[in-house]
């Protein structure tokens, strides 16, 4: 029976435009075939098997040019597990691919079979022997590992682009590099053990006592054939020296044959191979990684040259006074980077066609000893003809400005890209004395052939990477991809004996064309391994060994034109936002979001395929979409996909939904009062429809209304706030105080004081630092929209915005006064939010209003105060309004006035709360903080705060702690002496 408020997911329709030849078959309809599906359940249970439509959709795409939908996705959760899975595929025939982050560029996470997500349940690490190890599980994040260490002032040394998303497993996979990561610092140098699952079911630890004896006995066909394969290569002097040669520069094309050269037995030889295999040999559940130091001062510079050939042969000398980075950039580049990133040079608007520029980092371990780096610097430079003058800068903003324009590439040429097309990115490997030509070379290659002949790089590494623009679901352009990649090779491997791959790995991609990199007898090797590790040939097929010449021509993936909201149609994929997901342990993330959405645009018009992912789609991807906009900071094109998804729950709202919404917010006052009265559901609801937004309500209204509009709360309930607010005067006051509306309907929680309330606490804070606030007495019934803007209720939306922002203007005499509000997302919503509604001159003098939100206020009431640090540890929130309104690092000052420690766990992000979007669907913020959790059940704090109410009620529920606003603390903690109580 329909629900009565219930959208409707129809009503989004398709995107426009002709279906598409590679769109998902009506076969998989009703997901995983009924055998195998019942199969996999019978071996791990239902939650950790992953059947319908819209998970094996959504789990086709990653990061590369290819599309394999699989046909059941696992999520196992131990060891155990993983090889029942493993012995499953041996006994049945079939095969099976381990994906984590799927950030991989070159087809290494995709399966038409048997998908392992091994990122969910395979997060965490721990670090050993003072910092300088670290154990790590294959889904711990790069970055979270890097947090970690940061303590100890250590880090990893892989640095990729991808770090804030990529895994630990990724990484070793792949043996990833990065601007910074020295072939002594990458994971083949620094992995000092690990813990393998091999395709047998074996399962070996390699730094357990005895490990080398139970090797052999456990699989001595494999240990007897890697200590033959090693003879043979001793014996081979030229192909010796050729390992030896290949791996000098950077080179993840193919298995690691140094392994038998550095190796001596079967397991120290297993171990190294291991790295760099892409999951083609096993499974990697842990390792141990040596860490490198990080640099106490750091400073980075642009050295700006009129050719490439004077900025390569300048690279070694820079390397040789100990440069991290040399990072090469060409003028093309640049002119576009300037007109896309604000604050970069103005010289690099009118760089000549041949100019290039490189971007050096150099670090030390004190300020006298970086300044002689510097020194040293200029001198060497000085007698070339810069095209502007060296300057190093150690300001934090502009070392992350010149960072964020090298790694900003990928994305500016994604969003210029035109509609449709696919990005596809490569790198290369040069050996040092041949980058220049190297580079001219690549550049005319990629002009012959119709691309962009940008490419940028690690110069210091030799290694260049570029992007390719083509229409892949179309002949021509698979036919102009085929030929470049070609003369690629022979450009690369018999012009300049270089490598193929640099540190992306192989893929499928790259697999036809190991022979041509390696010779016979190296590739055959190679298939040796492969046949000695996975006999069944069980692990990852085409992945680095292929017998089909033509894969990297197959399943490539179309890019159908959706709808472009904040630019969602120029998606690459890349997986960069999936850690900032609330819903990423529960539903679906940004990615998969826009990849379900194209799937939905390949289909024909009324397929079978289409309704059935739109209908599972309304709660996998629109319902559970925190709608927070955090996706968009890590992305490279800046995509906000809870902005496509609120636009979704606008489209599905029919008149009657859109009316309700519309009465609700002329009701407003009515609803402050009634939540206030009691909070409870059947009271609310009896009296206005839908006012339950801010409050608790039974499970027969979501029932027969809709679960995406009624909230059901669980857990104690916080205190209803005080129906009255504190007595102030606009006669002396600093700034005007809007007490949000979830502030004056929900109070402390139920174990905390009800007294002060916040608006006393922050009124008696501010009075207290000399600047009193006022509070209008026309408060009540005003809101800052968000609540409506979230889901889709435009004239709902629409009518609170043209209030508030006319309430304000009064309020601050025309803006003379500042307006204080003190709930963060309150705040992002009025002060960003609300003036995309408003016409022309409420907008003109919206934008002359100055707002405050309460963390920058009491940031700067902090020097008038005296705290206490009366407490050993605080546990801060940042949420994504704060993220959002660059607030996180006040808010940690404000802290440290308190505390001896401020803590964040590692792993916070949006809690998922979102207004009131976790209160309608908890398991959203139970899926946002677990790592949140994680790391406050093993570091439990002192205090906990926040800056915004219903965040504070959604962490209280997911983590079990007593978060509040910190304004209680800080009001608590600089109260004279005489009037002071116990915290």
């Amino acid at each position: 029976m329909p629900k009565l408020l219930a959208p409707d997911p129809q009503k989004i329709g398709r995107p426009p435009g002709p279906a598409f030849a590679d769109a998902v078959p009506e076969a998989l309809l009703k997901g995983t075939p009924e055998a195998l599906k019942r199969d996999l359940i019978g071996l791990l249970g239902p939650t950790q098997v992953k059947t319908r439509l819209i998970d094996l959709v959504r789990y086709a795409s990653d990061a590369s040019p290819y599309r394999l939908t699989p046909q059941v996705v696992v999520l196992p959760r131990t060891v155990e597990e993983v090889v029942k899975v493993l012995a499953y595929c041996r006994r049945n025939g079939r095969h099976a691919t381990f994906r984590s982050a799927g950030t991989s560029l070159n087809g290494q996470s995709q399966s038409d079979d048997i998908l392992i997500d091994v990122r969910r349940h395979w997060s965490g690490g721990k670090v050993e022997a003072e910092g300088r190890l670290i154990r790590a599980r294959p889904g711990l994040i790069l970055a979270h590992a890097n947090a970690m260490l940061a303590r100890y002032g250590r880090k990893l040394g892989p640095d990729p682009a991808s770090g804030g998303a990529c895994t630990i497993g990724g990484v070793i996979a792949n043996n990833s590099g990065g601007m910074r990561c020295t072939i002594p610092r990458d994971a083949y140098h620094t992995v000092t053990a690990l813990t393998a699952v091999l395709p047998s079911g074996t399962v070996i630890d390699s730094s357990a006592p005895g490990a080398e004896a139970a090797f052999a006995a456990a699989e001595p066909e494999l240990a007897r054939g890697l200590m033959t394969i090693r003879e043979e290569i001793l014996a081979d002097k030229p192909l010796t020296e050729r390992i030896r040669r290949k791996y000098s520069i950077r080179n993840t094309h193919g298995l690691r044959l140094l392994a038998f050269l550095d190796g001596e037995t079967p397991l120290e030889i297993f171990r190294r191979l291991m790295v760099g295999s892409e999951g083609i040999l096993g499974f990697i559940a842990e390792a141990v990684i040596e860490t490198v130091p990080v640099p106490a001062e750091t400073s980075v510079a642009w050295i700006p040259l009129p050719s490439i050939d004077m900025a390569v042969e300048l690279t070694p000398a820079l390397v040789d006074l100990g440069a991290a980075a040399v990072e090469l950039m060409v003028a093309p580049a640049l002119t576009a980077a300037a007109k896309a990133f604000p604050g970069t040079p103005d010289y690099w608007r009118s760089l000549e066609p041949d100019a290039s520029a490189l971007l050096v980092e150099f670090g030390a371990e004190s300020p006298a000893a970086l300044e002689a780096l510097q020194a040293k610097v200029a001198e060497l430079v000085k007698p070339l003809p810069l095209i502007s003058p060296l300057s190093f800068t150690s300001v934090t903003e502009a070392v992350e400005l010149a960072w964020h324009v090298r790694e900003g590439l990928l994305g500016l040429v994604g969003k210029l890209r035109p509609a449709g097309t696919m990005l596809i990115t490569e790198d290369v490997c040069f050996p040092r004395e041949r980058l220049a030509q190297g580079a001219h070379d690549l550049q005319d290659l990629l002009a012959k052939h119709g691309f962009i002949p940008g490419v940028a790089g690690h110069a210091a590494h030799g290694n260049l990477h570029f992007t390719l623009v083509a229409r892949l679901d179309e002949e021509d352009g698979r036919a102009r991809y085929s030929a470049f990649m070609t003369e690629l090779v022979d450009l690369v491997v018999n012009t300049h004996d270089g490598s193929l791959k640099a540190e992306h790995g192989t893929g499928i991609n790259m697999a036809p064309f190991v022979r041509a990199e390696w010779g016979d007898r190296a590739t055959e090797i190679m298939w040796e391994i492969k046949a000695l590790c996975d006999p069944f040939g069980v692990l990852a097929p085409n992945v680095i060994l292929t017998r089909d010449d033509q894969v990297h021509l197959k399943a490539l993936k179309s890019v159908p034109t959706i709808e472009n909201v904040t630019d969602s149609s120029h998606c690459i994929e890349c997986g960069f936002c999936e850690p900032m997901c609330p819903s990423r342990n529960v539903t679906t993330t940004p990615r998969q979001r826009i990849a379900l959405r194209r799937e939905m645009a390949r289909q024909p018009e009324e397929s079978p395929v289409l309704r059935q992912l739109r209908a599972e789609y309304e709660y996998d991807g629109i319902e559970t979409c925190a709608g927070d906009g955090t996706c968009a900071i890590p992305c490279p094109i800046g995509i906000n996909t809870g902005a496509l998804m609120r636009s979704f729950r606008q489209a599905e709202h029919g008149s009657q939904a859109q009316g309700v919404a519309l009465s609700i917010a002329r009701s407003w006052g009515t609803v402050e009062s009634l939540a206030r009265v009691g909070l409870g559901a059947a009271e609310i609801a009896s009296k206005v429809v839908g006012v339950s937004a801010l409050g608790a309500l039974t499970s027969v209204l979501r029932g027969v209304l809709s679960e995406d509009l009624m909230p059901a709360v669980p857990g104690p309930m916080p205190r209803p706030a005080l129906g009255r607010l504190p007595r102030t005067r606009r006669a002396d006051a600093a700034a005007v105080y809007f007490p949000a509306c979830i502030n004056r309907m929900f109070g402390p929680g139920p174990d905390q004081p009800a007294r002060p309330s916040l608006p006393e606490a922050l009124v008696a804070l501010s009075a207290r630092a000399g600047r009193p606030l006022w509070i209008p007495d026309d408060v009540k019934g005003l809101c800052c929209s968000t609540p409506f803007s979230s889901k889709g209720f435009h004239d709902a939306h629409q009518f609170m915005a043209d209030g508030i922002a006319d309430a304000l203007w009064g309020w601050s005499d025309g803006g003379r006064l500042g307006i204080v509000i003190d709930a963060a997302s309150c705040t992002l919503g009025i002060a960003e939010d609300v003036v995309r509604y408003l016409d022309p001159d409420r907008k003109a003098r919206h934008e002359k209003l100055k707002i405050y939100d309460s963390i920058e206020w009491c940031h700067e009431l902090l020097g008038a105060l005296e705290v206490r640090k009366a407490l050993g540890r605080i546990a801060v929130h940042p949420t994504c309004s704060m993220t959002h309104l660059g607030l996180n690092h006040a808010l940690h000052e404000i802290a440290e006035a308190m505390a001896e420690e401020v803590y964040v766990p590692i792993g916070t992000t949006c809690c998922g709360t979102a207004g009131d979007r976790g209160l309608l669907h908890p398991e959203l913020v139970r899926s946002a903080t677990r790592d949140e959790k994680a790391g406050l059940d093993a570091n439990p704090a002192d205090a906990y705060i926040s800056a915004n109410r219903t965040c504070e009620m959604g962490l209280r529920q997911a983590t079990g702690r007593p978060y509040q606003s910190f304004i209680y603390l800080l009001e608590a903690l600089s109260r004279p002496d005489a009037t002071r109580r116990p915290v």
